[in-house]
């Protein structure tokens, strides 16, 4: 029998989940929840996000098609008695929620009547959302037990990690290694991110990901769950490696040269610091965080200089001073339709105006009901989170719950300075992470039918 100090507990506990079916958590697979979401992770951010599959939309990303996948695994784990799950999923009710506010939005908006292209957007969206949705649901009742679910967020951070060197050999040597990325039998949807010039002598990249803020957001939210492995990994080799992961994506972020990212991996300091790290882990971050600013001045001269000028001369930034002048825009639309909006997708930015934030962008669109179901769906998270942080009894839990807060307060704060759920590559990071925080209230539950609801495997 396997030691129990290698696994957690709570693994180890079998438990009748359907009629004449005994089965076990620790049973191995070939194929399960998890090991699909590790591949959508290494389609996510090892191709370009702009890579589709030929004569299909942004939908057709590989990532979001086995993500449309998981979605039609869950709705058959919920109606077939074979596939049976058992046990409350409070995120359930929030997802439901948010499905609901987005068709009725649909409604609202096919009733206004709708041009060709919002029409269409219309429709992307409504799929993007069965998409998300199926994500969050099969990360919140599909993975089988913490080393799963630790496995999953390994392969999230050396897939972090990959696309932090693309970036960084985008800006150190000025060339494009993603469009080596470029896999034969998919299409290019749009042309890559390019370099965009910014500061003296310096420019933004993007990595894979399709815009600068999103490749700094996606890193930052990164960052908290490679430092809990350079710290709980069970190897000393391993504690090393993912430190050195770590490092490598924290170095990333101000490459892109954009506040957002800035704010999203302080936002996500701020959670951990108030909620999971002692003081020695307090003071050996910023003792570090000082060693690595000072090699980036030397390596990246001027960089630290143009972010700090961002945050200094805001009121002069074109880009801000263009946010504040569509206000009066969405006062207007927010008149004419407040409960439900114009419908979901349909503010496109060739027939209107780019509004980067995702709050007045759901208000518009999806109306108070809409800002109301993605404040619940964040709020739901992070109430789950805290009470398995509650629950947890070792340091180890504990600091992975706090790192799935601070990644739900991160995605709130960074929804007012881009239209973050806009940028696949965002969404789907988001998606999938919010379902672990279903999935770890469910490992802590007390009641051991709760803790092993679970989709049975699809191969044996």
């Amino acid at each position: 029998m396997t030691a129990p100090t290698q696994h957690h507990p709570v693994d180890l506990e079998p438990s009748l989940i359907a009629p004449g079916t005994y089965t076990s958590r620790r049973l191995r697979v070939r194929l399960d929840v998890a090991g699909v979401i590790c591949l959508l992770f290494c389609l996510l951010y090892g191709l370009p996000a702009t890579l589709i599959v030929p004569a299909l939309t942004f939908a057709g990303r590989p990532a979001l098609l086995l993500a449309l996948a998981l979605f039609a695994w869950w709705v058959l784990a919920r109606l077939s008695p074979q596939l049976l799950m058992i046990g409350p999923q409070p995120l359930r009710w929030a997802c439901l929620f948010y499905l609901m506010s987005i068709l009725a939005s649909c409604i609202a908006g096919m009733l206004r009547g709708l041009p060709t292209l919002e029409a269409n957007g219309q429709t992307f969206t409504l799929l993007i959302t069965f998409q998300f949705l199926g994500l969050i649901l099969m990360a919140a009742d599909g993975i089988a037990n913490w080393a799963r679910l630790r496995k999953i967020i390994q392969v999230f951070v050396w897939a972090a990690a990959f696309m932090s060197v693309v970036g960084l050999i985008q800006s150190l040597f000025e060339y494009d290694v993603a469009q080596h990325l470029v896999v034969p039998g998919l299409e290019l949807k749009s042309d890559l991110a390019d370099f965009q010039k910014r500061g003296d002598g310096l420019f933004r990249v993007a990595g894979t990901a399709t815009h600068y803020i999103e490749f700094s957001t996606v890193l930052a939210m990164a960052v908290p769950f490679g430092l809990h492995f350079a710290r709980f990994a069970k190897s000393r080799n391993s504690r090393i490696m993912f430190g050195v992961l770590t490092l490598v994506i924290a170095v990333a972020i101000p490459i892109a040269i954009s506040r957002t990212g800035v704010v999203a991996l302080g936002v996500a300091f701020l959670v951990m610091f108030i909620t999971a790290w002692n003081w020695r882990v307090r003071y050996n971050l910023a003792v570090i965080s000082i060693a690595v600013m000072g090699a980036m001045s030397v390596v990246r001269p001027g960089l630290l200089g143009t972010l700090k000028s961002m945050f200094l001369w805001v009121e002069a930034d074109p880009s801000i001073e263009g946010r504040t002048k569509d206000y009066e825009y969405i006062a207007h639309w927010f008149s004419q339709r407040p409960w439900l909006g114009r419908g979901p997708g349909t503010l496109i930015p060739d027939l209107y105006i780019i509004l980067d934030n995702q709050w007045l962008y759901t208000l518009v669109t999806c109306g108070i009901i809409g800002v109301l179901a993605l404040a619940t769906l964040h709020l739901t998270c992070i109430v789950l989170a805290s009470v398995a942080l509650r629950r947890s009894q070792s340091e180890e839990d504990r600091h992975l719950c706090a790192a799935l807060i601070a990644t739900q307060v991160l995605a709130i704060v960074v929804g007012g300075t881009f239209d973050s759920l806009g940028f696949t590559t965002f969404a789907f990071t988001l998606a999938a992470l919010s379902g672990l925080c279903g999935a770890v209230w469910r490992f802590t539950h007390p009641r051991r039918t709760v803790r092993t609801s679970t989709v049975r495997r699809i191969l044996g």
